[in-house]
């Protein structure tokens, strides 16, 4: 401890591992001066209400029977002043895994494709012990929508003690963190010179680090190159440093130690841009006659990065040249009926329409074969149903019959489980009841003028599960899956309140 002389009053510096304090000695109040990792602090424009959630992101102390102040340094067992038992909370960094979207699980195993809908959480342990259908259940819990509320979420902790959530506007660029002991979103100022955030060229993802530094949170795309993004959630701000100079036009993937997107430098054309996960050996590559915009998230699966279009598709494998190859003649891929499923010799397929009918194409083939079949399928990663019913052998194969009052159905799944215990996939599923229409009229119904009167969201699994219903649904695919804080969420922009489902055994 430092005694300061300024301006006629007496202060006390605190120096703590981490951070650096200051108390003075008249009010006996103590306010944060720098803390590692987190540059510049604005305590002076710190809401009294944040407080607890700062403490818990610090690993600081809290008064649990005085009020002489009402924040400590990290560390303190006692209150300086009348002596009384301080709450000292962890400073050492959450252990608790993140949630990237169900496209960023790298637990999952190399057989299962990364880049879909799919989670390896153990979901249907806890969701299957509700009654199960036809009772229809209710959510658990509720959370305010962010007040901008077309976003990306991302539950990590950032290399802080607690997990929290973020969600990333990305076609206007904002960030908003949710502090959950005061209920509220808090949209976060970008510092001096940061870049920004906005990304609208394609679909969007994020690359998660491993290990985080505090405060570090991914590697983004923007419109103006690759973003190394951190957080200050004591000054609700962020800022950013460059890993890439050039326009992004499509979203960064990993594969295994490397990193690719697609850019376009200015004044030339479509390359591809790859690195080892450290960012040495850069590699690019010209990608001619190839679009510039309008790509799917990338997907990763024997060893290779798949970009889709509605003109073709992009492989990559590491070390080599990438490969476009467009369509059939004719042939146009469904892509917003979920991703590429797997056969049962391992190739991966997509469903189209050539306009006689649907079909399924091989990926990743320089000569794909087809495979017709007799109506849509939607899903992802062998999580397929046609029309009310799953589809449980190869994509093509018909549909499994329990129910024939599902015929007037169709189901949207929005996210598998993997579980290798378990012989059917399972997994979370929008059902759009008496509904008779093609699959495109219901996916874009708000384009079409019109809603569907009634969705049921359900889990299917070893026992299927209504766990809420939705009246007058439009933009199904706008609905957003999310974990966090022992809690699976889901989110649709036009919703005033995320709806929550407990998870025992995420607990």
């Amino acid at each position: 401890m430092m005694a300061l002389q300024g301006e006629g009053e007496l202060a006390y510096r605190w120096e703590t591992p981490a951070s650096v304090w200051q108390e003075d000695e008249r009010s006996g109040q103590f306010q944060l001066l720098a803390t590692e990792g987190l540059g510049r602090i604005d305590w002076q424009g710190q809401a009294h209400g944040r407080l607890p959630d700062v403490a818990r992101l610090l690993g600081a102390s809290l008064p649990t029977a005085c009020e002489c102040a009402p924040i400590y340094p990290e560390g303190f067992a006692f209150c300086p002043n009348c002596g009384r038992p301080l709450l000292r909370l962890s400073g050492s960094p959450s252990r608790q895994p993140g949630w990237w979207g169900p496209e960023g699980d790298a637990m999952l195993p190399r057989h299962v494709p990364h880049g879909l809908p799919v989670t390896s959480l153990p979901l249907g342990d806890s969701l299957e012990e509700r009654p199960a259908a036809p009772h229809v259940g209710r959510c658990d819990v509720t959370m305010p929508v962010p007040p901008n509320s077309t976003c990306v979420f991302a539950a990590s902790h950032y290399g802080f003690p607690e997990q929290r959530l973020l969600a990333l506007a990305h076609t206007r660029g904002v960030l908003q963190y949710w502090d959950p002991l005061a209920g509220l979103w808090h949209v976060m100022t970008p510092d001096e010179g940061a870049a920004s955030l906005t990304f609208t060229a394609s679909s969007y993802a994020w690359l998660p680090v491993l290990e985080p530094r505090r405060g570090e949170v991914a590697i983004v795309p923007a419109a103006g190159g690759l973003l190394r993004l951190w957080i200050n959630p004591v000054s609700e701000t962020y800022r950013t440093e460059p890993v890439l100079d050039a326009p992004v036009v499509a979203a960064p993937g990993a594969m295994r130690r490397h990193i690719a997107c697609l850019v376009r430098p200015e004044g030339a054309g479509v390359r591809l841009w790859s690195a080892r996960a450290d960012f040495a050996e850069v590699e690019e590559y010209a990608c001619p006659d190839v679009p510039d915009a309008g790509w799917s998230r990338p997907i990763g699966y024997d060893g290779r990065l798949f970009w889709l279009h509605e003109q073709g598709q992009l492989a990559w494998r590491p070390g080599e040249a990438p490969r476009f190859t467009p369509w059939p003649p004719g042939w146009q891929p469904r892509l917003e009926f979920g991703g590429p499923t797997q056969s049962r010799d391992g190739r991966l397929w997509h469903i189209g329409h050539d306009g006689q009918g649907y079909s399924f194409l091989e990926i990743g083939s320089e000569r794909p074969q087809g495979a017709p079949i007799d109506g849509a399928r939607l899903g992802f990663a062998n999580f397929l149903f046609r029309r009310g019913h799953p589809v449980l052998d190869e994509p093509w194969s018909g549909e499994h019959v329990e129910d024939l009052n599902q015929d007037e159905t169709l189901v949207l799944p929005l996210l598998r489980a993997f579980n290798n215990n378990r012989s059917q996939p399972s997994g979370l599923v929008l059902r759009f009841h008496k509904y008779t229409g093609r699959a495109e009229e219901a996916l874009h119904a708000r384009a079409n003028g019109r809603v569907l009167a009634r969705t049921t969201v359900e889990w299917i699994g070893r026992r299927n599960v209504i766990l809420d219903e939705v009246v007058r649904l439009s933009r199904p695919l706008e609905c957003v899956p999310l974990v966090y804080a022992g809690c699976l969420w889901l989110h649709h922009p036009d919703w005033n309140q995320m709806r929550g489902w407990r998870l025992e055994e995420l607990s």
